[in-house]
């Protein structure tokens, strides 16, 4: 690996701001933002523009041929992921794909193992597990305070009008499951451990929407314990808690509730203590958006940390074909009413 990694990004849209400024926040940790890429050349250019990044492109083929990366950022939509990946995986540049990994379980698989088949890093840019206040609570777990844990809720309510940026969600067949739920499955995984049994209800709320908005979700896991995981956009409670994770978990000698707000109320051995757990606001960031900024410069640190080390992300592509295997499991289980293995 360079000293200096140069890393190349696809894509230039809404999310995909945030990364660039992760990206030139990294240029002190040995970080070089040197080409952006969209099909709308005039994204690219205002983006090269506002970033100060020295080479703009509309073809992918093109960057790739005449940049020297050492990693690329793939900010696309879910349908392109898997021809991008091709093109990193035949030049032998590691990447980053944005989440969901791909439009179905059959897709990430493929790409995971082209990736292993050809020894290239391949990461997703999976961020929630990489929120503060997600972090914070994976370290009182690991600290041992609360126990084994046994049954948790897992929750993720918002009205917020994701449809303002993201247009294009309204005619997802399927939506909320692909789109948000393998975020908060994600963290279930994280905090619970891999899961043996899904069951699942989906509802179409929003009128304009033309697959699921809601997903209310139980999983057995393999350590026994038992978690409720939900999503939804369609949410109309105030205040909107957006854009917080809210988490319940119960164990042995204690419980962990992280509410709205950002504060974390930790009970162990019969004392309760609560924290403020809120992210930090970048210079670049803005509330209430600054906890999800916040998490993509800790996810891209991540990656740029681990493929200096030469070892896989903790969302290498094989672990979030485990994510996104819940997802599929999920639309099996809600259209067989039954509860599915994934």
């Amino acid at each position: 690996m360079a000293d200096r990694i140069a890393v190349g990004v696809v894509g230039c849209g809404f999310f995909a701001q945030n990364h660039l400024h992760a990206w030139k926040q990294l240029a002190s940790q040995g970080v070089d933002l040197v080409a952006v890429c969209d099909i709308d050349g005039s994204k690219a250019e205002r983006a090269a523009e506002r970033f100060a990044v020295p080479h703009w492109y509309t073809d992918v083929d093109i960057m790739l041929a005449e940049r020297r990366l050492n990693l690329v950022d793939i900010v696309t939509r879910m349908e392109t992921h898997e021809a991008m990946v091709e093109r990193t995986i035949a030049k032998r540049l590691p990447a980053i794909v944005q989440k969901p990994f791909g439009p179905d379980l059959a897709s990430c698989q493929r790409m995971a193992a082209a990736a292993k088949s050809a020894g290239v890093f391949l990461a997703v840019h999976e961020n929630f597990r990489f929120q503060y206040p997600l972090r914070e609570v994976q370290r009182v777990m690991k600290s041992g305070a609360i126990g084994e844990p046994s049954w948790a809720r897992i929750s993720f309510r918002t009205g917020y009008d994701i449809y303002k940026g993201q247009p294009y969600l309204l005619n997802e067949e399927r939506f909320v499951i692909v789109d948000l739920g393998c975020h908060v499955l994600d963290v279930a995984r994280v905090l619970l451990g891999e899961v043996d049994r899904i069951s699942a209800e989906t509802q179409r709320r929003h009128p304009k929407v033309r697959g699921e908005d809601t997903a209310t979700m139980l999983l057995k896991h393999r350590s026994g314990a038992v978690s409720i995981v939900e999503c939804t956009y369609e949410a109309r409670r105030l205040p909107d808690p957006f854009p917080e994770t809210v988490i319940e978990i119960e164990g042995a000698n204690g419980a962990i509730a992280l509410k709205p707000g950002y504060v974390m109320e930790v009970t162990s051995g019969g004392t309760m203590t609560a924290a403020s757990v809120d992210a930090p606001v970048l210079p670049w960031a803005e509330r209430p958006w600054h906890v999800v900024q916040e998490s993509v410069l800790a996810t891209c640190a991540h990656m740029v940390e681990s493929l200096r080390a030469g070892r896989a992300a903790s969302t290498a592509a094989p672990d979030n074909v485990k994510t996104f295997a819940l997802c599929e499991a999920a639309y099996r289980a809600n259209a067989a009413g039954a509860a599915v293995a994934p």
